[in-house]
């Protein structure tokens, strides 16, 4: 089975997960620039999920790249991570109406562990399907971003109980590490280009 389909619902899928979350944003009451600022909690948020979604977008488009054949379980290992990603814009707005409140910003952390939990079982799932000598086995190497992110996730989410504002740090600061390109399996396709 081809890929072109997974790629196609899966861009769709994104599109319309920030579709969501920029429709929550509302138009200010007012005609003032004081009416635009009260509104700037719930635009971090979105710039916030923007970046994420994003992020996984662009990881996603170069996962695909590494992948010949979709099976099942690549099916199933795809819906399971948009499914995560497409809480999002709940967790968005409901972190956004509640900036520096716990259970929000927990919940915030928690659609995004889990996102990168499904994240994971996608790329294994793949590395299962194509050999762990695929492009991807290859490219993936030791992960450390892959890594480290859960971990931050993981410490983020009580630490909202303790404070918040340490969770939001945290978030904002996997997603920059994130932001940096990746360009493992870019330099793997290239290799095996040359050869």
């Amino acid at each position: 089975m081809g890929k072109s389909r997974l790629d196609a619902f899966s861009d769709g899928v994104l599109a319309i997960i920030i579709t969501i979350m920029v429709l929550e944003l509302e138009v200010p009451h007012g005609s003032e620039w004081s009416d635009v600022a009260t509104l700037l909690p719930v635009f971090l948020s979105y710039l916030l999920s923007f970046v994420y979604v994003g992020i996984y977008w662009n990881n996603h488009h170069h996962l695909l790249h590494t992948v010949k054949h979709v099976s099942g379980g690549i099916l199933w290992a795809n819906l399971h991570l948009l499914f995560w990603l497409s809480l999002l814009p709940f967790a968005t707005g409901w972190a956004g109406e509640h900036q520096g409140v716990a259970a929000p910003t927990a919940l915030y952390g928690v659609v995004l562990l889990l996102a990168a939990i499904a994240y994971f079982i996608l790329q294994a799932t793949i590395i299962a399907r194509h050999g762990k000598d695929s492009v991807l086995g290859r490219a993936l190497g030791t992960d450390w971003k892959g890594r480290l992110s859960p971990l931050a996730y993981i410490a983020a989410i009580p630490l909202a109980f303790v404070n918040p504002w340490i969770s939001y740090r945290l978030y904002a600061m996997v997603a920059l590490v994130w932001v940096v390109p990746d360009r493992r399996i870019e330099r793997v396709l290239g290799a095996m280009e040359r050869s």
